[in-house]
């Protein structure tokens, strides 16, 4: 455990302090430190749960104001933390895919940045991970040793991060790491697995599945210490009045249905704020408050400007929550998922204190994809043997048995395990509709690339350097309308057919890809489609072919669809080979003829961490599916 609680102090060399132009002086500006925790979900004992042992943290929070409805605008962290570094949307960025690299265009720049201008020394300890490259200027020093105690002049305000890292899912799943992590904890900050009484219902409850849920309350634990030591320091070191608190999570528990989910379980977090008084603006920061005012996670960085007396950018779409002359409360908040890894889903949440919205584009798709991260874990083994063999509840089994609904309204207050659907119900018909205006709302003003395939995406970025300005261009906003019309189309079933075809025929490809992927999506009733759909075979664009490949197995005809599946494989980019395998994973046994194209197109093991890695293990997957031999990637 000292491994991970133990922080070492390095002095580096100072880049020149910059004048200060806000009204504030430097002196008079506070510190500013972010506790953060990857994987976690309110789990502590000052937000109630009755087995959390977090002594540390809940003194924080009677000292400060514990906020009951913070969400990330996603449930994982890559794009999330792209979020929460430029207080800016990942789908309006283009960091919305986990696991991609994209460039920020010149005007948009990590908040640290405009810190360091106004003279903060600022300091990462130690996880980055926004998925663009950190411009240099973003942090003094951003190491293991990052630390405030780098600051050569000791009356200079500084921004500290530090990130804890044993309570990710890896620490659940891996039992060196947990064993690391909690090796320090003492009997009783142990856990009694068979009395846990918090297991969520859409788990089987079974001893391996507990032993997880055990794991991670301990971890938390090993997490408070570490929190409890850093906060120690800042006081030996006469700072903790002179500095504002934050501790956070990027997103909810590391486990299935959690984390990488839009559920409550993957985006709601603890968020606790210390504010010394000096430093409390009207009646903000009263210790020992509880708000349920909501929070996004994209609010951090423009709350820790506020806090700073500096102006936010004009291109922020977070708030500032706390400061003088804070942002009015938000009446929502959204979230995304999209690429997972190798699986894709397009999935849309907006939330306002009661009720959560989901809207998914891809409603073919069972809500539990295979993943090859999440299927290493005992409580996804757990599940899947229990679907197996029937054994599991209802509200387990589901996630295997049902394909994903396009639109998902859930009451928080009755229902905060969000399982049950109420789209259908008449009486929540009138909530619906607003949902449903907020979302469209949202995707719109926000330009959301997440709705431009990934193959695409990536070409488009090429000529202007980066995917923000994609939608921004001469005849984006035309554009856009569009994308999102075809979009909504695609999963608007048999009514929309025409309005499929028409788009099959649009200039752009990423309206053409939408048009095929409806018509995909409705099947043998969308026959009347299939001569249009078929004419996209040939299409210039690499992603719309695949598209069209998919909607003409889906209407029969695949012996037209695979050579155009095959030849994809072989000499397509990295993300229409991905695109192709999925196509082929999906249709089961008719990609039967095209299993010795499907091994050709395997890596050799010593590559599977190169760009295809994603490629290769959805076509393991399936060819498992089709041969029956174990050849899942592990």
């Amino acid at each position: 455990m000292r491994a991970f609680l133990s922080i070492s102090i390095a002095l580096i060399v100072l880049l020149p302090f910059q004048e200060n132009t806000s009204a504030q002086t430097a002196s008079q500006r506070p510190n500013i430190l972010w506790l953060s925790a990857e994987d976690i979900s309110p789990q502590l004992g000052c937000y109630g749960d009755p087995h959390a042992i977090t002594p540390h943290l809940d003194k924080l929070a009677t000292e400060g104001v514990r906020y009951t409805h913070a969400f990330t605008t996603a449930g994982v962290c890559a794009p999330c933390r792209s979020g929460i570094i430029t207080g800016m949307y990942q789908t309006t960025l283009g960091t919305h895919h986990m696991r991609c690299q994209a460039n920020l265009p010149p005007e948009i720049r990590p908040f640290p940045v405009y810190l360091r201008e106004a003279g903060y020394y600022t300091s990462n300890n130690v996880k980055e991970d926004y998925q663009f490259n950190t411009p240099a200027e973003t942090w003094d020093q951003s190491s293991a040793q990052a630390h405030w105690r780098g600051r050569k002049n000791k009356d200079q305000p500084f921004f500290a991060v530090f990130n804890f890292t044993g309570c990710h899912e890896s620490g659940i799943t891996r039992d060196e790491k947990y064993q690391l992590v909690t090796q320090s904890l003492k009997p009783h900050q142990r856990q009694d697995a068979s009395k846990l009484t918090t297991l969520p219902p859409y788990y089987p409850d079974t001893q391996k599945t507990r032993e997880d849920w055990k794991r991670n309350y301990e971890l938390i634990t090993a997490m408070d210490a570490w929190a409890g030591q850093i906060i120690s320091q800042l006081k030996e070191d006469g700072l903790y009045d002179e500095t504002i608190i934050m501790f956070w999570s990027d997103h909810g528990v590391g486990l299935p249905r959690a984390k990488r989910w839009l559920y409550d379980s993957g985006t709601r977090v603890p968020l606790i704020v210390r504010i010394p008084e000096k430093f409390r603006k009207e009646d903000q920061g009263k210790p020992g408050l509880v708000t349920d005012e909501l929070v996004s996670s994209i609010d951090f960085g423009p709350t820790v400007l506020n806090l700073a007396g500096l102006k936010l950018p004009a291109h922020m779409q977070g708030k500032s929550f706390l400061g003088a002359g804070r942002s009015d409360p938000r009446k929502y908040v959204f979230g995304a998922r999209d690429r997972m890894d190798e699986r894709y889903d397009i999935i849309r949440m907006v939330r306002d204190k009661r009720y959560k919205y989901l809207r998914n584009y891809e409603p073919l798709k069972t809500y539990y994809q295979y993943m090859n991260t999440s299927e290493k874990g005992v409580t996804m083994t757990e599940l899947r043997h229990g679907h197996k063999n029937g054994s599991l509840s209802p509200e387990a089994d589901k996630y295997f048995s049902e394909t994903i609904s396009v639109e998902e309204l859930y009451d928080t207050n009755s229902d905060p395990h969000e399982l049950t659907n109420l789209v259908r119900d008449p009486k929540y018909a009138e909530i619906l509709d607003r949902f449903r205006q907020q979302h469209l709302t949202w995707v719109t003003q926000t330009k959301d690339l997440g709705m431009i395939a990934e193959p695409l995406l990536a070409e488009l970025e090429v000529p202007i350097g980066h995917r923000y300005g994609i939608l921004r261009q001469e005849n984006g906003e035309a554009l856009a309308k569009r994308l999102y019309q075809a979009s909504a189309n695609a999963v608007a079933g048999v009514s929309a057919i025409e309005a499929l075809i028409e788009a099959m025929h649009d200039q752009q490809a990423v309206v053409r890809y939408w048009g095929a992927v409806g018509i995909g999506n409705i099947g043998a009733d969308a026959m009347s489609a299939k001569r249009h759909v078929t004419e996209l075979l040939d299409d210039e664009s690499g992603a719309v072919r695949i598209a069209a490949a998919r909607a003409v197995c889906h209407l029969g005809n695949p012996e037209l669809a695979l050579p155009i599946l095959s030849q994809e494989l072989k000499i397509g980019s990295q993300w229409e080979r991905l695109q192709a395998a999925i196509v082929l994973d999906e249709i089961g046994e008719q990609a039967t003829p095209l299993i010795d194209a499907m091994h050709a197109a395997l890596l050799p093991k010593t590559e599977l961490f190169s760009e295809g890695k994603y490629t290769v293990r959805v076509i393991n997957k399936a060819l498992n599916d089709l041969e029956g031999t174990n050849r899942i990637v592990r």
